[in-house]
């Protein structure tokens, strides 16, 4: 009986020490992001998720984590981001009608339109970056994004 009982500590001894080098399985997230009331339906819409402080401005798309386009359907475009890790992260838009993928622009002013999370409108006063725009995602996630055009 004692014998057993050896092999019985001695398994789980070397069990328990082969469990401990494996990693747990980091938890991941979707995040779908939606926008609506596009002005036409040319082009695609091209959605850009950033999660470092600093990387908002990106006017050449440059510092994006993730980088996906939607096709455009009665006005709206939906895509989502699969496989994201909990953090912090902030979502750009183009409505990038000439799929040209980068922002197009007339004098000062992007003549496609453009949106970012958190942001109901864009100005001088307005300017977006990371940590206005940033939101937690530790769950599945919806977000919507209002397109602005000028």
């Amino acid at each position: 009986m004692w014998h057993i009982k050896n092999k019985t500590i001695a398994i789980f001894a070397i069990a328990t020490i082969l469990f401990s080098f494996i990693e747990p399985k980091e938890a991941v997230y979707s995040l779908t992001v939606t926008v609506n009331n596009l002005r036409n339906e040319n082009g695609v819409i091209q959605f850009a998720l950033y999660n470092k402080n600093g990387s908002i401005p990106d006017e050449n798309y440059s510092n994006y984590c993730k980088l996906l386009k939607g096709e455009i359907v009665n006005h709206s475009s939906k895509i989502i981001f699969e496989n994201i890790p909990k953090g912090k992260y902030a979502v750009n838009v183009l409505h990038d009608e000439n799929r040209s993928g980068k922002i197009e622009k007339g004098f000062i002013l992007p003549i496609e339109g453009i949106g970012f999370s958190n942001f109901e409108t864009i100005g001088f006063a307005n300017r977006p970056n990371f940590l206005k725009a940033s939101f937690d995602v530790n769950e599945n996630k919806y977000v919507k994004v209002k397109m602005i055009y000028f």
